[in-house]
C-alpha cells in the first residue's frame, strides 16, 4: 500500500492538521486501521493521533482517496472527535476497557 499526501491544512484552533491522501493498493481496499497506521508512519506521528474520517474507493479501481485529522496529541483527538469516530479508529478503547475492568474488580 502506497500513501501519497494530496493536501494538508493547519487548524490551530483544534490542534490538528486536516489531511487529504491517496492510497494505491494491490488487493481490496485496506482496513481503516491499516490506513491509519500507514498514514501515521508517513507523517511521523503516533497512531492514536490520527483519525481516518473517510475512505472512498471507486468501483474497480486500485486507488482510494481519504480524509484524516492529524492531532498534536491523542488527548486533543479524544477531546474533539465524536465517540463513534474514536471507536472506529480504536482510539482510547484500550484505556476505557482497562478502566471498566478495574471498576468491576473493585
Amino acid at each position: 500500500m502506497d500513501v501519497d499526501i494530496v493536501s494538508e491544512s493547519e487548524n490551530p484552533m483544534l490542534h490538528r492538521t486536516d489531511v487529504t491522501f491517496e492510497l494505491t493498493h494491490d488487493e481490496a481496499t485496506p482496513e481503516r486501521l491499516q490506513v491509519r497506521d500507514s498514514l501515521a508512519a508517513k507523517l511521523n506521528k503516533d497512531a492514536d493521533e490520527v483519525v481516518v474520517r473517510k475512505l472512498d474507493t471507486k468501483f474497480g479501481m486500485r486507488k482510494t482517496v481519504g480524509e484524516a485529522k492529524v492531532y498534536d496529541s491523542a488527548d486533543a483527538a479524544r477531546d474533539v472527535e465524536q465517540d463513534h469516530m474514536l471507536e472506529r479508529n480504536k482510539i482510547g478503547v484500550d484505556e476505557e476497557a482497562d478502566a471498566e475492568a478495574e471498576a468491576e474488580e473493585a
